[in-house]
């Protein structure tokens, strides 16, 4: 199995790097073998290449089994005219990764600020709403009209509607729950959001067991902290998903855990939630679990399931002691010792 690990700006080479170590033992432990290719993208690439994402490398993404990606510190990137893309947005729409699978679950030991478990999924779609650089294929979906008025523009289809609906849905049928909660504000955006919610009715009566309800966003934000158990399967649109994943996973501990997974027909894209955190880079006190938890999400979506549960395993056994965490989560070990620490307990556990 081929691998694609692109390392990113800031933070990204050091927890890609850990992530490297504990998919190199899950690989020898407990299969298959993994291929991993490193190329380079974002700052590096631009001064390399003139370009953040080159060409050979969205190639070598279509080849490639999968795409661990690691953050990108886009929002100081040139103009694209100056070769400054966003990796992940051009990933996105060259790969047609259209579902965002964002969980949510808090692990034994680890504080949140809530005193109620969460254990929750949110399946944000990918590709439209008032995201800019990857709604609008013909031009920016936010432009100056005139000076001091500014408009965006929100993109909702049908197709894109029914398709996250029913990944979704097939999500839920694999879970115990089996629950859908759709997320909306067609109050106020009926066209748009009442298109979603048509689309995800639709889906739903193909689904009988599975229990269906829609919920607007600004109470979906409420319930969220009063009660993170009424949900098991969220699924929105992209900038509410964007802002509720990044909720959920507070909630749960915090976004250095947080793992992701883009997912298309023909690809996909591990990622973590995080961004670049540029003011600690090169000082070894990154948080690698969000990469390393995205890994595993895309070990299983390729088959590769017993690897995969024994990562989230050894997740799990090194965040329940203080000891073995890192400085973030009040532990004492580095990026990098704590992924080698995550491939010694994979190891240990060998079948």
């Amino acid at each position: 199995m081929r691998l694609l690990c692109l390392p990113g700006d800031g933070i990204g080479p050091e927890i890609l790097s850990a992530t490297e170590a504990v998919l190199a033992a899950a690989s020898e432990t407990w299969g298959p073998g993994l291929d991993l290719d490193r190329r380079e993208i974002g700052l590096t690439a631009l001064a390399a290449e003139g370009t953040t994402i080159p060409d050979a490398v969205i190639a070598a993404a279509k080849a490639a089994d999968g795409v661990i990606l690691g953050p990108v510190s886009h929002n100081i990137y040139p103009p694209v005219s100056q070769g400054g893309r966003n990796p992940s947005g051009v990933l996105r729409r060259e790969l047609d990764l259209y579902a965002n699978i964002r969980p949510a679950r808090s692990r034994d030991g680890v504080r949140h600020p809530i005193t109620r478990p969460v254990d929750l999924v949110i399946v944000r779609e990918n590709l439209e709403g008032f995201y800019a650089d990857r709604n609008m294929a013909s031009g920016p979906g936010e432009f100056m009209v005139e000076p001091g008025v500014a408009l965006a523009m929100r993109k909702i289809t049908a197709r894109a509607s029914r398709r996250i609906a029913k990944a979704a849905f097939a999500l839920a049928e694999r879970r115990p729950a089996r629950k859908v909660a759709a997320i909306h504000k067609a109050n106020v955006m009926r066209l748009s959001d009442g298109l979603f919610l048509s689309e995800v009715r639709a889906v739903a009566a193909d689904h009988p067991g599975i229990a269906y309800e829609e919920v607007l966003v600004d109470a979906a934000a409420a319930l969220l902290v009063r009660d993170p158990g009424r949900f098991d399967v969220i699924v929105t649109t992209n900038m509410f998903g964007d802002i509720l994943s990044d909720l959920a996973s507070e909630l749960s501990g915090g976004l250095g855990l947080a793992a992701s997974l883009n997912l298309g027909p023909d690809f996909a894209v591990a990622q973590a939630q995080h961004g670049s955190a540029p003011d600690i880079a090169g000082q070894d006190r990154a948080n690698p679990v969000s990469l390393i938890g995205s890994a595993a999400m895309l070990l299983a979506h390729l088959g590769a399931a017993d690897a995969a549960a024994a990562i989230d395993s050894a997740l799990d056994r090194a965040l329940a002691s203080p000891a073995t965490r890192t400085a973030d989560l009040g532990g004492a070990l580095g990026c990098a010792a704590f992924g080698n620490h995550i491939a010694s307990l994979i190891r240990d556990r060998a079948p």
